[in-house]
């Protein structure tokens, strides 16, 4: 695993295959070493929004530079630097780097020239972006890579004069869902610690661990000289490093035993086990970890079937101040990007039963997650949610909601036959770096479009997805403390 390769833009033959007549796109869903690197040339053009007068009234860029500062060996304060001395495009640690820009806005290239050009499903030029739904993790990496493909999808020529911001939709650490969030759910972190301790057993004293030791033990710390599963730095820490320094250029590169291909294969496939054969294994881990991520998206999915606003429409539509229709007299959204994190998308896949014999995720992985409606599928009237905010103390931070939808996230075999039927017609296809992914669930009879499994059916995808969804997740992440961590009879993904 290193930076993706992306494959060339789909033949006219392909599309035909992947996009089919009687199918019409509706909703896109995208949910993507050496002490001091010198790659991030942002950082010599970094800007900000000040406040320049005391009244409120005015706002204005301010740009700025970073140097960044560390301890010399006698504990003075030194500049950092990187290998050749450069000091003014030193990355700090998880930064997205020049060349995770490079890709990201490439990977918004591709989104326009296939939802834009070849699909006509998005419009060539936009006024603003309230048919967008963009969201972001907390961490800054994650919001360049979002607004890097944006800019890639929807360049400056692309934008009229008038472009209002866009909305890119955040939360608390606390509240994140669009990565498994060990740090802030209890349970989780407990199932997290089992699955990584039952992966350290039964791998630290292999042959294909001694393998490793042989090749690069001699530059490990003191302290932690195995390689290991739990050793520091962890197994997956090296993989990190070694998958970065492949990603970038000859300065910060390290010796060449890292680079040993069976060695490389061992490390990925141990990485893998440890962090996501838990989706595979338990519904618990599923639902913790990522189901209510699934469960936002499949949310959306139904919110536009319905037509009801709660495909995001209500988060990121709206003048200022105001929520609900968007700027341009949007009453639906077509499009979303999510910037996540590989543990994202190999969980996401892994839950859906999407992920066998996969390697881990490469930088500037995604997926798509398709919703088509069949031709003979009446158009919903569009009915947005409403919501006002709370007014009181912290009345910013929360809002109260009233959708007009009754569905949402009521599970599937709770539905009326009315409610049923709203899903109808709707069909849902995972691309993962532009390859189809078939639901081992959707494969059932009655379960996909007759001729092809990949298309699911939105009601057999909900079902799946309602599967492990919680209920109310920080609830779910108090429950079952102390319990054993693995489930007592297989819980297979996907169904």
């Amino acid at each position: 695993m290193t930076t993706l390769v992306p494959r060339g833009p789909y033949s006219d033959e392909e599309l035909q295959k992947l996009y089919p007549a009687k199918l019409k796109l509706q909703l896109v869903q995208i949910t993507g070493l050496a002490p001091y690197w010198p790659y991030c040339n942002a950082a010599k053009r970094f800007s900000s929004v000040l406040m320049t007068k005391t009244d409120w009234s005015t706002w204005n860029d301010f740009q700025w530079r970073r140097r960044m500062e560390t301890f010399s060996d006698d504990d003075r304060p030194v500049l950092a630097a990187g290998p050749t001395g450069t000091v003014d495009t030193v990355c700090q640690l998880g930064e997205l780097t020049d060349k995770g820009r490079e890709t990201t806005l490439a990977l918004g290239e591709r989104f326009r020239h296939l939802y834009v050009h070849q699909l006509g499903f998005m419009p060539k030029i936009i006024s603003d972006a309230d048919m967008i739904y963009l969201r972001a993790t907390p961490m800054p990496r994650a919001l360049d890579s979002v607004q890097q493909s944006f800019v890639g999808m929807y360049p400056s020529s692309a934008r009229t004069a008038s472009f209002p911001p866009p909305t890119i939709i955040t939360r608390a650490p606390a509240d994140e869902i669009l990565y498994p969030n060990e740090g802030n759910c209890k349970r989780f972190s407990q199932l997290a610690t089992a699955f990584a301790q039952r992966t350290a057993d039964r791998w630290n004293e292999s042959k294909e661990m001694d393998y490793l030791n042989s090749l690069i033990s001699k530059w490990m710390p003191e302290g932690s000289s195995r390689v290991a599963v739990d050793s520091h730095p962890r197994i997956s820490g090296i993989m990190d490093t070694i998958n970065s320094t492949l990603a970038h250029g000859p300065q910060t590169r390290l010796p060449s035993a890292f680079y040993d291909n069976k060695g490389r294969d061992i490390i990925d496939k141990i990485g893998t086990e440890e962090w996501f054969s838990g989706y595979k294994e338990s519904q618990e881990y599923r639902k913790l970890g990522i189901g209510a991520l699934v469960g936002d998206i499949v949310t959306r999915m139904v919110g536009s079937a319905e037509g009801s606003g709660n495909d995001g429409l209500l988060e990121v539509a709206g003048v200022d101040g105001h929520l609900g229709k968007g700027r341009g007299g949007q009453t639906s959204i077509k499009f979303a990007m999510s910037g996540c994190h590989d543990t994202t998308l190999a969980g996401v896949l892994s839950s859906l039963g999407a992920f066998e014999a996969e390697k881990w995720p490469p930088y500037t992985s995604s997926i798509a997650v398709e919703l088509f409606k069949h031709t003979s599928v009446k158009e919903p009237s569009a009915k947005p949610a409403e919501s006002t905010p709370r007014q009181g103390f912290l009345g910013s931070f929360r809002k109260t909601t009233k959708p007009s939808s009754v569905i949402m996230r009521k599970p599937v075999q709770d539905f009326s036959p009315e409610e049923k039927a709203k899903l109808q017609g709707y069909y849902v296809r995972l691309r993962y770096n532009d390859r189809p992914m078939t639901v081992p669930g959707c494969r059932l009879p009655g379960k996909h479009l007759e001729g092809d499994e990949s298309f699911c059916t939105l009601e057999a995808f909900k079902a799946i997805a309602d599967n492990f969804t919680p209920r109310i997740w920080t609830e779910a992440c108090a429950e079952n403390l102390g319990e054993p961590a693995f489930p007592s009879e297989p819980e297979p993904p996907g169904y």
